[in-house]
């Protein structure tokens, strides 16, 4: 059996596992061995390997290790919990970003108390070390093994795996679990974990189902790697933008408005305002036609585009859908077929070619209720929305002025740094019919962008079952103060939609042709941007970002008219500035507009208003000093029109 290995190829026996691999090859690489990586697949170091193949052996640092780690985990938590509560039914356990969860079906809700008595019940587990051992069964007899245990959900779960599935069960001890696997050997491989958190969560995540009981928790493979992890997530807690976001007063949500629609109050309406403008001024620097297109429109305009097919469930419909012989509205969930119109104005020739379309773009989309959080996932958002009609010789260099953008306006507001970048391509298998075209079309598509993408050298994951139903994109992937990922900007390519549409242009030979289109936004969705800074800067925006910019502060009410003019001054050069004239201590004020995340303050007494000066601070503690108010304003301008990140 040749095994071919990162350093070379070498000969091994038949039937060794990667255990005993690891141990050929070095005895502290045996000892740090966690799982293994076979032809690309992730296997338990104990399985035996009868074929030449790849192997990679994966240690402590590797995701893919922690993801087994922690995958195993959840099964000691889900025994744990049995042990405590019988009457628990089994759903799902997975290992997720950071650590894992188990979602069960119980009569009574989990207490704070219960989550320490189920840690104790998980060092008990860990002590005995039971071995993980697998096991297969045939349908029927998987399906009655469950029965007979009492787990409604995993028989669900049974019945609905293809007819081909391999069905396979994991036992340690006296608990026995519904599985695919992988595993650590055995239980007491589980060091260092932490339940964190208890949740509602529905069954398969529709609120059409129960509401089960969520146990988050997380595993490490020290008690030195949680600690410290422990430690970073207490600072994230600090940063939530939920959190942080409505004591700093930048939105609040009102139950009687509904789940999904926050109020953007003044500081998160002035942030907006001001990175929609640079944007929209950005923009028009590089060429982008402003449109501006209706909210809504009739169930015809969607048939067309396809999404009336595809993303029905996540539109907000008027009217009766099913009832043709009545007009029926949709509120939009994206601009595209709305944009083309304009394209569809008239006759277009290739020198019309590229044509940019830019818009702010208010979108509507019925997100689930318990998908829910903050600024991040909303029911209504808005969004900066483009798309480019271009010839196919343009594809490459456009794609690149997209990506150039969408870079630039993620480092300017500090967010490139904690971003990677996902080539979402489709599934071939195309399970559910997401998909539209051929197989042909789509090989084509996702090869001239994967060429586009090496050929700017962006560094990219792939995911499969994550492009668009008309088309493969680059999905800008942002990682938040906890560690999760979201989307935050996309530039797909769409070789589909403009024959659904009838777009042409005239070539130079006169010949009729159909263009490509770029969808793409250059700083995504601006509720979520914003949530995304509130957290990234903990609430301290950069000066040319922050809502209010200077407070000017009075020691003594003989500063007042001296400080209404030094604010006069500030907003006559369009800075934003406030003014504190209350009869309180300058060392309360100082600190509440700290509090308040202000950048600079003035401080106005005697001594300032006699030499015309005023005495700057920062929401750090530094004081700068004393200077002319002529002096200050040159030294805050410089900083704005640098979008300086201090």
């Amino acid at each position: 059996m040749i095994i071919t290995l990162k350093n070379g190829s070498r000969e091994f026996e038949n039937g060794m596992n990667a255990l005993d691999i690891a141990g050929q090859l070095s005895q502290d690489l045996k000892k740090q061995a966690i799982c293994a990586r076979v032809n690309g697949e992730i296997w338990e170091l104990v399985k035996p390997i009868n074929e030449d193949c790849t192997l990679e052996i994966l240690t402590f640092e590797d995701d893919d290790a922690k993801k087994v780690l922690r995958h195993t985990a959840s099964h000691v938590l889900a025994q744990a919990v049995k042990k405590l509560r019988p009457d628990a039914k089994l759903a799902i356990g997975p290992a997720i970003d950071n650590g894992f969860y188990y979602d069960f079906d119980v009569d009574e809700p989990f207490t704070p108390d219960f989550l320490a008595a189920v840690e104790k019940e998980m060092k008990n587990i860990i002590k005995k070390n039971d071995r993980l051992e697998r096991f297969e069964l045939p349908r029927a007899e998987a399906i009655a093994l469950m029965e007979e245990k009492g787990e409604p959900y995993k028989v669900e779960l049974i019945q609905d795996l293809p007819e081909d599935a391999v069905i396979s069960f994991y036992k340690q001890g006296d608990f026995t679990d519904l599985c695919a696997g992988p595993h650590l050997p055995s239980t007491g491989k589980v060091k260092a974990y932490k339940l964190t958190s208890i949740a509602g969560a529905y069954w398969r995540g529709s609120e059409k189902n129960k509401m089960l009981q969520r146990i988050y928790g997380t595993a490490f493979f020290s008690k030195e790697d949680l600690d410290a992890y422990i430690k970073a997530q207490e600072e994230a807690l600090k940063r939530d933008h939920n959190k942080l976001g409505r004591e700093l007063e930048y939105f609040t949500t009102v139950d009687v408005i509904g789940q999904g629609l926050p109020i953007l109050l003044p500081k998160g309406s002035r942030v907006i305002q001001l990175l929609q403008r640079w944007v929209e001024d950005t923009e028009q620097k590089k060429g982008y036609l402003l449109t501006k297109t209706p909210l809504m429109a009739k169930r015809e305009l969607y048939k067309i585009s396809g999404h009336w097919d595809h993303y029905l469930d996540g539109m907000f419909i008027l009217g009766d859908p099913h009832d043709e012989e009545k007009e029926c509205f949709a509120l939009r969930p994206m601009t595209c077929p709305f944009q083309y119109q304009v394209y569809l104005n008239r006759q277009r020739s290739y020198r019309d070619l590229p044509m940019r379309l830019g818009e702010t773009s208010t979108l509507f989309r019925n997100e689930d209720s318990g998908e829910m959080h903050g600024l991040i996932r909303v029911r209504q958002f808005t969004i900066s929305e483009g798309h480019l009609v271009l010839r196919p010789d343009q594809l490459e260099e456009e794609f690149k002025g997209c990506l150039e953008l969408a870079k630039y306006m993620l480092s300017t507001v500090g967010m490139l740094e904690n971003c990677t970048f996902r080539f979402s391509q489709w599934d071939p298998e195309n399970p559910k019919g997401k998909y539209e075209g051929t197989k042909e079309q789509w090989e084509e598509a996702q090869a001239v962008m994967g060429k586009i993408l090496d050929n700017l050298g962006v560094q990219y994951s792939i995911g499969i079952d994550e492009a668009a139903f008309y088309g493969p994109k680059l999905d800008i992937q942002y990682k938040n103060v906890f560690g999760n990922e979201d989307t935050i900007v996309t530039i797909q390519i769409d070789m589909l939609l403009a024959e659904k549409f009838g777009m042409e242009y005239v070539d130079a030979d006169g010949q009729k042709k159909r263009p490509y289109i770029i969808h793409r936004t250059s700083l995504g969705c601006y509720e979520r941007t914003l949530a995304y800074l509130i957290e990234r800067y903990a609430g301290a925006f950069p000066l040319w970002l922050a809502p209010e910019q200077v407070r000017v502060l009075t020691i003594t009410d003989r500063a007042d008219d001296a400080a209404r003019k030094v604010q006069s001054a500030l907003q006559e050069k369009g800075m934003r500035a406030e003014i504190d004239l209350r009869n309180e201590k300058i060392g309360f004020k100082v600190r509440e507009a700290v509090t308040q995340k202000v950048p600079y303050m003035l401080v106005l007494g005697d001594k300032e208003v006699e030499e015309g000066t005023v005495n700057v601070r920062t929401r750090k503690g530094e004081v700068i000093g004393t200077m002319k108010v002529e002096e200050a304003i040159a030294m805050f301008l410089k900083e704005i029109e640098s979008k300086e990140i201090k």
